[in-house]
């Protein structure tokens, strides 16, 4: 009914047009049977098409994962369950990532919980998931974010629903607002931001590397004497795209268990094969100046999330529906994240939390911001 007006009014502006084209030999009374006609016809077929499309998706409802840590998130699902004209069919609940404080969600019937980008895709794959519905306020938070990214990575069409002016009909979703939800999966900065973060990367590394020289030499140095050779310590990393590189930093822990235990041991702030020099390098994050010639080369960037070994990307991934966004962005020696003391071992989520914030709101300005932070850091010997 609500097409009704639309379809009257072009149908009323194609008859006068044909009347006007044909002549004064349309009556009136024939111009009004024709646009009622023709109104007439046009709801029929789409009532039609309508009851037709409907009863295909009752019959063969679109797997669908029901997005939400509330209360709405459980009545969405029982919904689309008891009503399969809706074409969707829930297959799993999917909390995000340390859900709110919120009340806990009732899965109707024996609906699987999701918890973990692990899982989801695991149901995205197995069930063959087209839609994702998110229950919640119209702005996601960063958790629900990152997991409507992972899904619509996948492929699955994402919808908004939220609470309506009136009260929501028991049993059906009459009350509930619906509109596709749409995030931007590509880095923040446009062309433009790309080529002057670039720019800002390859002045200030250049330029520091230069005048740096002497420190870097330093260090070296006392690295070499205190340590032995093998002064620079090179390992793999995860940056931009999932793509991996060769880090760069001077030599702060002993060698020992080969390079496979270097790859999977997690890194402590009192770790007991740190060596003087190599203490002293890390307060100062001296240690981290070799990463300039990354930055030069365009394996980083001056800001950025931190890269991490390829093993703990499997890991963290698996684990925090938003680890994985992280690599929108060129891996950086400094991010929001270590400004705010989010490095070393502290809250993978906290850290994957603040990266896609950085980047979700980049800008040049924010860039030069951090590192002017950084800087102020390093004087206070706040490094790792």
């Amino acid at each position: 009914l609500l097409d009704v007006p639309a379809i009257g009014a072009r149908a009323t502006l194609a008859w006068g047009f044909a009347a006007a084209v044909l002549g004064a030999g349309i009556g009136r009374g024939v111009l009004l049977g024709a646009v009622a006609a023709t109104v007439a016809t046009a709801c029929g077929l789409r009532a039609l098409t309508y009851r037709l499309r409907r009863a295909g998706v009752r019959r063969r409802p679109g797997s669908t994962l029901v997005v939400g840590a509330g209360p709405a998130a459980g009545q969405v699902a029982a919904t689309l369950l008891n009503h399969p004209e809706y074409g969707m069919r829930p297959v799993g609940l999917v909390i995000p990532d340390a859900a709110d404080d919120g009340p806990a969600v009732r899965p109707p019937g024996a609906l699987p919980v999701l918890a973990g980008s692990g899982e989801i895709t695991r149901a995205v794959i197995q069930n063959a998931v087209r839609y994702a519905v998110v229950a919640g306020p119209p702005v996601p938070d960063a958790r629900t974010a990152a997991t409507v990214r992972l899904l619509a990575g996948h492929g699955c069409r994402v919808w908004q629903l939220g609470a309506g002016p009136g009260r929501a009909p028991s049993g059906h979703l009459w009350g509930f607002t619906a509109r596709p939800l749409e995030l931007d999966l590509c880095p923040a900065p446009g062309p433009v931001g790309r080529s002057a973060k670039r720019a800002l990367d390859a002045v200030v590394s250049g330029t520091a590397l230069l005048c740096l020289s002497p420190v870097l030499a330093a260090c070296a140095l006392a690295v070499r004497l205190a340590d032995g050779p093998d002064v620079i310590f090179r390992q793999e990393r995860i940056g931009l795209g999932g793509r991996p590189f060769t880090i760069l930093k001077f030599r702060t822990l002993r060698p020992s268990g080969g390079e496979w235990e270097s790859a999977t041991r997690w890194s402590i702030a009192h770790d007991g094969r740190m060596t003087r020099v190599g203490r002293l390098l890390r307060r100062t994050s001296l240690d981290e100046l070799p990463q300039l010639w990354n930055v030069l080369r365009g394996d980083m960037s001056l800001v950025g999330p931190r890269p991490e070994r390829p093993h703990f990307v499997e890991q963290f991934g698996a684990t925090h529906p938003g680890y994985r966004d992280r690599h929108r962005m060129p891996a950086g020696i400094t991010g929001l994240a270590q400004v705010h003391g989010l490095r070393g071992d502290t809250s993978i989520a906290d850290r994957a939390r603040f990266d896609n914030h950085y980047i979700d709101s980049w800008s040049l300005w924010q860039d030069i911001e951090l590192l002017l932070r950084t800087a102020f850091s390093v004087f206070r010997f706040g490094g790792s």
